[in-house]
């Protein structure tokens, strides 16, 4: 995902040189110099941009790059046989450049720092992998690269994976969660009528196993953002233990909840602890795209 090429725009400083000239007249009293003209130092021209996509915080993603992304990323859509439309496609790319972006720019804002060492090593070890220094270039020359935006690709590459890393890791063990069990219908009077038979004294883990005799309506422990449907979320957490919901509506059919137990500080299964690693690096890419400067190409 993150391995694209990197261009950043530096400022240059204004030097200016004076220099003032005096004379003396030694048949004459002493008279007040006159000052010459200040000279200024040419200034160095800003560098002209090449087309650019977007700039990230005045960080560079040229149109070059852009459209080479664009063509290995439908490469591999069309390799999985999957039909990717062209302005998805466009959308996609340009979202994960940015993300990229963003990323390894809060990376070296908190001190990570890729030096020369570490990038040619990173850059042999690759070459190893894949036969050879002349296979490496055969391949970057494929794929769209120079050797200087594939060097900066790889550079940003790690400063991305090193702040994705820094975030995910961060994600605690445990969290707030709830175990629950649910009975699933595909009509919404069948449903009503369950819930009129809960509000009679029926058991729920019976009828649970009645409609669903495989899992028993088993959904078991999850944290907040982990459901993907979140109206079934929002019931679980409001319900006590014991307690079950009246109908609700989803895109998959009606549900009625029930919830067995909760805990503040469960365990997260490793589906769950993915998932919250997976929301945790997007809830901070929507906060960081948010207070940053991003300007796209008209």
């Amino acid at each position: 995902m993150f391995s694209r090429p990197r261009h950043i725009l530096f400022r240059l400083a204004l030097i200016l040189a004076l220099s003032l000239s005096a004379c003396a007249s030694f048949a004459e009293p002493t008279a007040t110099a006159t000052p010459a003209i200040p000279t200024q130092t040419p200034v160095p021209p800003t560098p002209t941009p090449p087309p650019l996509a977007a700039t990230v915080n005045g960080e560079w993603i040229t149109e070059a790059e852009f459209q080479a992304e664009v063509d290995r990323y439908r490469a591999a859509q069309e390799a999985l046989g999957n039909d990717v439309n062209t302005d998805d496609a466009d959308q996609t790319v340009l979202d994960d450049l940015i993300a990229q972006v963003l990323l390894a720019q809060a990376a070296r804002a908190d001190g990570f720092e890729i030096t020369e060492a570490d990038l040619q090593s990173r850059l042999d070890a690759l070459a190893s992998d894949v036969g050879g220094v002349d296979t490496l270039a055969a391949w970057q020359s494929e794929h769209g690269y120079t050797d200087d935006s594939f060097q900066s690709a790889l550079k940003r590459a790690a400063e991305a994976a090193w702040m994705r890393d820094k975030i995910i890791t961060a994600v605690p063990g445990t969290a707030d969660q709830v175990h629950a069990r649910q009975i699933l219908l595909y009509n919404e009077d069948t449903a009503r009528k369950v819930v009129d038979q809960l509000d009679a004294g029926a058991d729920f883990t019976d009828l649970a196993a009645l409609y669903d005799p495989n899992t028993g309506g088993e959904l078991g422990w999850f944290p907040r953002g982990y459901l993907l449907e979140p109206e079934l979320e929002e019931a679980a957490f409001s319900l006590e233990p014991g307690q079950y919901s009246d109908v609700i509506a989803s895109e998959v059919g009606y549900h009625i909840l029930m919830v067995v137990e909760r805990d503040s500080q469960h365990p997260l299964s490793p589906d769950a602890y993915l998932v919250m690693q997976e929301k945790a690096l997007g809830d901070w890419l929507t906060q960081k795209r948010a207070e940053s400067d991003v300007v796209l190409a008209p």
